[in-house]
């Protein structure tokens, strides 16, 4: 079983950046594809990144490639979203995901374990 517990969401300003924690407590965190999605008021949840257990193979959404990074410390039990010259349009609820596996899936419903969310707000 893997539990997560995400941090560092705040309110920042256009242009601006924020570094997202998610803290995974388990004893085999680092074998599981990790994942950042996100969720805006009345939107369906979407993906943002996800790192291989390995941190060799990365994805990310159109939307947020050249502006987030997203980067994992096996020995610390953490994975991490370096956000970017931050748009409005990033404004929403991210939220830790994971599962044990080698595929980076952009689905959802492929992860298992779910943090309870950190709350991105970008002011314009």
């Amino acid at each position: 079983q893997v539990q997560l517990v995400e941090s560092g969401g705040e309110l920042v300003q256009a242009g601006g950046s924020l570094r997202l924690s998610c803290a995974a407590s388990g004893r085999t965190f680092s074998r599981y594809v990790m994942a950042w999605f996100r969720q805006a008021p009345g939107k369906e949840r979407e993906f943002v990144a996800a790192i291989t257990w390995s941190g060799s193979s990365t994805a990310y959404a159109d939307s947020v490639k050249g502006r987030f990074t997203i980067s994992r410390d096996n020995a610390k039990n953490t994975v991490n979203l370096q956000m970017n010259t931050l748009k409005p349009e990033d404004t929403a609820a991210y939220y830790c995901a994971a599962y044990p596996g080698v595929i980076l899936f952009r689905n959802q419903y492929r992860y298992d374990h779910w943090g309870q969310g950190t709350q991105v707000t970008v002011s314009s």
